[in-house]
């Protein structure tokens, strides 16, 4: 999002507008006027433009003056009330609403229609723009308003000022923004699968593969009650593959645990307990010597013994020496 920098010079022609606005009528007076003049002038030159002196720049100050004069009102109050009527909808896009501005208040103020003038506008409604978000993100509660700036990409100095947070809850938040973003692209992708399907086919697919009730709410543009009836149709599928994890859960669980006491033939288990003794060399905490025996393949029902009766393992070895 384009802003202006606090520090940017103003152009001429708005700075010579925002001095019309302290005007009273004696100032515009026949009488007075070249005195208005001379004295705005030297008001300028101090903002770091020669305007006494510059022929070009002092022909465009007489004849803003003069136009305000002929138009009876400062065009800096029509400016401004424009501005401030201007609605978060009005600036959805700052090009659109730049022109609508120009177009309105042109019939007036027909130089406000200038290609210099023109991006100077644009420019302020950006500033607007971004005025109204900050706004906005003000009264969201949690982590609301900084996501609107961060989808607004406003610029992160921006954010963590406006919202007097530090950079780290920004970057964190910037981080589940990403996620999510990763996350609808992959349902995007899922839903080119079923292009041109019905919507229960589409919710049924995007079911299968993990996609949270909200976000398939969402992008398929359906209710919740759509995605209850198709999680009931699916309920005996989705049984039987929790009954198929579920056990090869188990099966693993049951690989990883290794076999039990009486099915460990005597010779590996001289060789496993000969590796607990080392591993009970280095430590005696229960944590680290399960870690170390399961690193060494060790069967689960014999570490359990060692560190729960390691008394046991000389009976252990003597049976197995037979």
């Amino acid at each position: 999002m384009t802003t202006i920098d606090a520090t940017e010079k103003k152009p001429l022609w708005l700075l010579i507008e925002e001095n019309f606005l302290g005007l009273a009528s004696q100032d515009l007076s026949e009488e007075n006027r070249e005195g208005t003049i001379q004295r705005i002038a030297g008001e300028l030159d101090n903002t770091g433009y020669n305007v006494s002196h510059h022929g070009g720049n002092m022909l465009q100050l007489r004849r803003a003056i003069d136009e305000r004069c002929k138009v009876g009102r400062p065009l800096m109050k029509d400016f401004n009330d424009a501005i401030g009527a201007l609605t978060l909808e009005d600036v959805a896009d700052p090009i659109v609403a730049t022109a609508k501005l120009v177009r309105d208040l042109g019939k007036v103020w027909p130089k406000l229609r200038g290609s210099e003038r023109k991006a100077d506008v644009l420019r302020i409604v950006e500033n607007t723009k971004l005025d109204l978000l900050i706004t906005k993100a003000k009264g969201l509660p949690g982590d609301e308003g900084i996501r609107l700036l961060i989808e607004e990409e406003a610029a992160s100095e921006v954010i963590t000022k406006a919202l007097g947070i530090t950079g780290e809850k920004l970057g964190q938040v910037n981080t589940e923004v990403e996620k999510e973003r990763a996350e609808r692209a992959r349902v995007e992708t899922l839903l080119e699968a079923v292009e041109g399907k019905s919507n229960e086919e589409k919710v049924k697919h995007l079911f299968a593969n993990n996609v949270s009730d909200k976000l398939i709410i969402e992008m398929v543009e359906v209710d919740q009650g759509t995605v209850d009836e198709v999680k009931q149709t699916m309920e005996p599928e989705l049984k039987e593959k929790r009954r198929a994890k579920e056990e090869a859960a188990a099966r693993k669980k049951k690989e990883a645990a290794g076999p039990r006491l009486d099915e460990i033939p005597p010779d590996q288990m001289l060789e496993h307990i000969e590796a607990i003794r080392e591993i009970l060399g280095f430590s005696d905490k229960e944590k680290e010597i399960r870690i170390m025996c399961e690193q060494s393949a060790i069967p689960t029902s014999l570490v359990d013994i060692t560190v729960s009766e390691p008394e046991k393992l000389d009976e252990l070895e003597k049976e197995a020496e037979g």
